[in-house]
C-alpha cells in the first residue's frame, strides 16, 4: 500500500473551498498524490493528462465523465490557454465538482496562460520525502512546530536517515533503495526535464548548453553563486545565464536562498547560495549533508506558507566580517530559528552564537550528522540530524 503523503489532508480540505494546484519537481509524486486523493476522498473522479492525446481531446472539448466529483488535470500548464480554460470551467461548475491541477513547473508564476486566476485557487508545493514523512504519517501540530519538539530517534529513524542521505527523498529511488535504480533515475530525470518539460514550455535555442549548465551546478552547491563565473564556464552572456538559472528554478531543479538583511549585523546583500532539490546527485559528504538540511528547511517553510498561511522564508546569514551561518528561518520577517550544518563535532559555531545574540533568534541549532548528540553550549543546541529532522515536516 502506498504511503499517504504529508499534503493529502490539507489538499482535501482546501478542495472544498477553491481549486488546488500542486507544483513540484518531476517524479516527486504529484500524480500519485492526486490519484490517491481521488480514490480515498471522492466517490468518483476523472483523471486527465495533457500529455495523453485522448485526454487532450476531452480537455479541449470539455468532455468529462458524468457524476465526477473531482477533476484532476495533470500537466495542464502545457496548454497555452490553461489559465483561461480552468477559470471558465471553475466559474461555471464550482458547485458540481472540485478541480485539482498538477504540474512540473511553478504553476503560481507561469504567465503563458492568459487571464489571472487570483482568488480562485490554493497552491501547494510537493516536496520529496523528508525524515519525518518517511517515519510517520502524522502531520506536526502547530504547537509542536512553534516549540520545535524533537522525538528521540529509534531504529526506524536512524535507518530512514541513512537511506534518505544516500538515495535522496524522491519516491522511486528512496522506496526501492537500489543503486541501479538511483543511477537510472538521475539520468532519466535530467534528460526528460530538459528535452521534454523545458523544451515544451520555454523558447530556448540552445538546450545542449542548458544541459552543460545542469552538469556544472552540482559543483556550486552550498557556496555563493556567481553568475559571472558560470558565464565564463559556458561562454554565454550574463543575461542568458540568468535566464537559464530562472528556468531551471521554475522547473524545480535547484533553489536559491539569499542573505538576510539587517543593519544590526552589517549583513552583506550579495550573491545567493544554491542547492538542488535532489541532494542524492552530490558526491561530497559535507555538501550533500548541508543540501539535505537545506531541503528539509525549504519543505518546512513551504509547508508553513502553503498550509498555515504564515509568511515563512528561508535565508542564510553573512556579514562584512565574513561570519556566516548556513540557515535562518523567519516568520513575518522576524528571525525564528537559525541553524548550522556540520558533519561532526560537539564544538559550537562562534558565528551562530554571535548572530543568535545580535538578532535575538529564539532557537539556534548546530545540526550534526553524528548520532546520539543533544547538548547545549553558549545558547546553541548541538543536535544530531536524526533527531532534529524528525521534528520538522
Amino acid at each position: 500500500m502506498l504511503k499517504k503523503r504529508y499534503l493529502h489532508s490539507p489538499v482535501v480540505s482546501d478542495l472544498k473551498d477553491k481549486m488546488v494546484f500542486i507544483g513540484g519537481p518531476r517524479q516527486v509524486g504529484k500524480t500519485t498524490l492526486a490519484n490517491q486523493i481521488g480514490k480515498a476522498d471522492f466517490k468518483k473522479f476523472s483523471y486527465l493528462n495533457w500529455d495523453s492525446r485522448e485526454d487532450r481531446k476531452k480537455i479541449i472539448a470539455g468532455s468529462f465523465e458524468a457524476d465526477s466529483e473531482l477533476l484532476i488535470f495533470d500537466e495542464i500548464h502545457k496548454y497555452k490557454q490553461w489559465k483561461n480554460y480552468l477559470k471558465g470551467i471553475y466559474d461555471k461548475n464550482k458547485e458540481k465538482f472540485a478541480i485539482l491541477a498538477t504540474g512540473s513547473a511553478r504553476l503560481d508564476v507561469y504567465r503563458r496562460g492568459g487571464d489571472s486566476l487570483m482568488g480562485r485557487y490554493h497552491y501547494f508545493r510537493l516536496h520529496p520525502f523528508s525524515l519525518r514523512e518517511a517515519i510517520t504519517e502524522k502531520k506536526p501540530t502547530v504547537k509542536a512546530m512553534k516549540e520545535l519538539a524533537f522525538p528521540e530517534p529509534g531504529k526506524e529513524s536512524l535507518s530512514a536517515f541513512s537511506d534518505l542521505f544516500h538515495f535522496g527523498g524522491f519516491p522511486e529511488p528512496f522506496i526501492k533503495k537500489n543503486e541501479k535504480t538511483l543511477r537510472r533515475f538521475h539520468n532519466e530525470r535530467i534528460e526528460r526535464l530538459i528535452k521534454e518539460d523545458i523544451r515544451d514550455l520555454e523558447q530556448l535555442k540552445d538546450l545542449s548548453a542548458l544541459q552543460v549548465l545542469v552538469e556544472l551546478l552540482p559543483q556550486k552547491v552550498g557556496s555563493l553563486l556567481s553568475l559571472n563565473s558560470l558565464k565564463e564556464d559556458l561562454e554565454a552572456t550574463h543575461k542568458t545565464i540568468s535566464l537559464w538559472m530562472n528556468v531551471l528554478e521554475r522547473f524545480y531543479y535547484h533553489f536559491r536562498i539569499y542573505p538576510y538583511a539587517a543593519s544590526s549585523i552589517r549583513s552583506l546583500r550579495k550573491e545567493p547560495k544554491m542547492y538542488l532539490w535532489d541532494w542524492s546527485e552530490l558526491s561530497d559528504e559535507g555538501i550533500k549533508f548541508e543540501n539535505m538540511i537545506a531541503s528539509h528547511f525549504l519543505k518546512l517553510v513551504h509547508f508553513l506558507r502553503d498550509t498555515e498561511g504564515w509568511k515563512a522564508e528561508l535565508f542564510f546569514l553573512r556579514d562584512v566580517d565574513k561570519r556566516e551561518t548556513d540557515f535562518l528561518v523567519t516568520i513575518d520577517k522576524k528571525p525564528w530559528l537559525a541553524a548550522e550544518a556540520k558533519l561532526s563535532g560537539n564544538r559550537h559555531s562562534p558565528s551562530l552564537e554571535y548572530f543568535s545574540r545580535k538578532l535575538k533568534i529564539p532557537f539556534s541549532y548546530q545540526v550534526v550528522k553524528n548520532e546520539g548528540i543533544d547538548i547545549w553550549k553558549c545558547g546553541v543546541r548541538i543536535i544530531s540530524a536524526q533527531k532534529f529532522l524528525a521534528g520538522l515536516v
